[in-house]
């Protein structure tokens, strides 16, 4: 039997969101969490640096009762020339589950196709599952539903905007896209998701009636400087208090942080009252445990 994985959105049906979304907000109220994962191993495997990823999940997966190991990229033969799918046959033998952190989409799919558990997307070049999982448990959370309407991005159209491009499909609301000439989402995935997504010029038009408005830093990780002619395409890609005023009047705003205030927010932001930055953060944690739940047990 294949083990399922959680690469995006098309490896979940609507019914599993809804649940795992469930399960993490019931994780989040226990004191004590049960020992689930007790005996299990969960590999980290990351090509990119992070810090709320790792820890998120290193966390998460001791709370639960499992083990965790972890091998940056310059750790892994790869890097050697070893091929990928060698690499997950062995590391598959040994551990319960792995979380990928890769440059590259393609790689990670070689590598879950070739791995005997499931594999997590712990973010690639194209998708950021987790992090738009940790955003919605965060919504149904503070707002005690998960009836949206509109979200709206504002920014580049990169890899946590694609994942919300799916999200959009799955639960059926309209995704606002704000971005740059030239900053657009990649078009294969918005042309699977055209009925649910728009991009347009008119930074009120995307924020206007929006349940949750969210941003991203204006330049990446992949990406080793910002230069003067994208800060210029980029300066009216930020949110400010007068943009929330915009949006629904029960928005909340989200950020997948890190932030750099003063360019995609302003720098009162992150702790304005529509501001749920902190706690999705600390969602990021009990999402993933579960996740690590659902595709285990």
């Amino acid at each position: 039997m294949s083990p399922k994985h959680f690469l995006n959105f098309k490896d979940i049906s609507k019914e599993d969101l809804l649940s795992i979304i469930d399960r993490g907000i019931e994780l989040k109220s226990l004191q004590v969490l049960p020992e689930v994962m007790k005996g299990k191993t969960l590999g980290m495997f990351f090509e990119k640096p992070s810090t709320r990823t790792r820890i998120s999940f290193e966390a998460g997966m001791q709370k639960l009762g499992g083990s965790v190991l972890f091998l940056s990229g310059s750790e892994l033969q790869t890097s050697r020339g070893e091929p990928i799918s060698d690499t997950a046959r062995v590391m598959s033998s040994m551990l319960d589950v792995i979380v990928l952190r890769s440059n590259n989409q393609e790689n990670m799919e070689m590598f879950a196709n070739n791995s005997s558990v499931p594999v997590i997307n712990g973010l690639s070049d194209l998708f950021h599952p987790c992090q738009i999982m940790a955003d919605l448990m965060t919504y149904k959370e503070v707002s005690g539903n998960l009836d949206i309407e509109k979200v709206c991005w504002i920014g580049d159209g990169n890899n946590v905007c694609h994942s919300y491009m799916e999200a959009a499909q799955i639960l059926g609301f309209e995704l606002s896209i704000f971005c740059p000439k030239g900053y657009e989402p990649n078009s294969k995935i918005l042309d699977l998701t055209k009925n649910f997504v728009t991009i347009t010029d008119s930074k009120k038009s995307a924020l206007a009636g929006a349940n949750i408005v969210t941003t991203d830093v204006w330049t990446s990780m992949n990406s080793s400087s910002q230069s003067k002619d994208k800060e210029i395409l980029f300066k009216d890609c930020f949110v400010d208090p007068k943009s929330m005023e915009i949006s629904k009047e029960d928005s909340i705003f989200l950020h997948c942080l890190p932030a750099h205030r003063g360019e995609e927010i302003t720098f009162d932001m992150l702790d304005h009252p529509s501001s749920k930055v902190w706690i999705q953060a600390e969602n990021r944690m009990h999402i993933q445990e579960a996740i690590l739940d659902f595709l285990l047990n």
